[in-house]
């Protein structure tokens, strides 16, 4: 974990947001006994998280909510937040430990993670002065799932008619890697497929699309087609897909 007990060189603007009033004036009574933060708070709604982010005081947001604690993490929040001030780090406070949940967090803009279930509060004024030197807080097994991220297979949608997807999932990744210059066996390689079946799906893909070569079918995917993150096969772990 990203840690460091050095303290920091300058007051830091903290925003704390939550849904839950209790939790939040207890978290914002127990941070402003540190004369090193300048602690401010606010529901956690879209309005009132932005509307502190134009004051030009903040450095740090923690974001918290009781229903993103139970059913996984809202990133609309978040986003609009990183999207309109990237400059802000992002914590989200949640429980949730699964694998979609934190992806999508670092993906919407959050620069760590903290959950209280795990760690003390001393841990969070750690993580506060973490992010806010442009590092990233993150547990193992969160750092896990980043790495997992990173060496997925891209997917390209290509799209026909009034935005219509014309391939699967699958075809799409195949579509992404011949675009990228692979080979057939080198495909095969990065999917854990036989060549054989590769180039079942290449001829798919020819047939679906009315094209004739890999040439072709780069420009059209050039030309028709959307990046979508990368992403493996829905609920297949990539040591299992087929």
């Amino acid at each position: 974990m990203g840690v460091s007990s050095c303290a920091p060189s300058q007051t830091i603007g903290v925003l704390v947001a939550d849904s839950n009033r209790m939790e939040m004036q207890l978290l914002v009574s127990a941070l402003r006994r540190h004369p090193e933060y300048r602690v401010f708070s606010c529901p956690m709604q879209v309005d009132a998280v932005l509307e502190h982010a134009e004051s030009g005081e903040l450095h740090v947001a923690l974001l918290a909510s009781p229903d993103v604690r139970e059913n996984g993490i809202d990133m609309g929040i978040i986003r609009r937040l990183h999207l309109s001030h990237p400059e802000i780090a992002k914590v989200v406070l949640t429980d949730a430990e699964d694998q979609q949940a934190v992806t999508n967090a670092f993906r919407s803009g959050a620069r760590g993670i903290f959950s209280f279930s795990e760690s003390h509060f001393r841990t969070l004024c750690k993580c506060i002065n973490c992010v806010h030197r442009g590092q990233t807080w993150a547990n193992s097994t969160q750092l896990q799932y980043l790495l997992d991220m990173v060496t997925q297979v891209p997917a390209l949608r290509v799209l026909g008619a009034g935005g219509r997807r014309l391939l699967t999932a699958r075809e799409e990744q195949v579509v992404a890697l011949v675009a990228d210059g692979l080979s057939n066996r080198e495909i095969a390689g990065e999917l854990n497929l036989s060549e054989h079946t590769i180039k079942k799906y290449i001829f798919r893909i020819f047939d679906k699309l009315g094209l004739s070569n890999r040439v072709e079918l780069v420009l059209y995917a050039m030309n028709n087609s959307g990046h979508r993150d990368a992403e493996w096969m829905a609920g297949v772990h990539p040591s299992q897909r087929v």
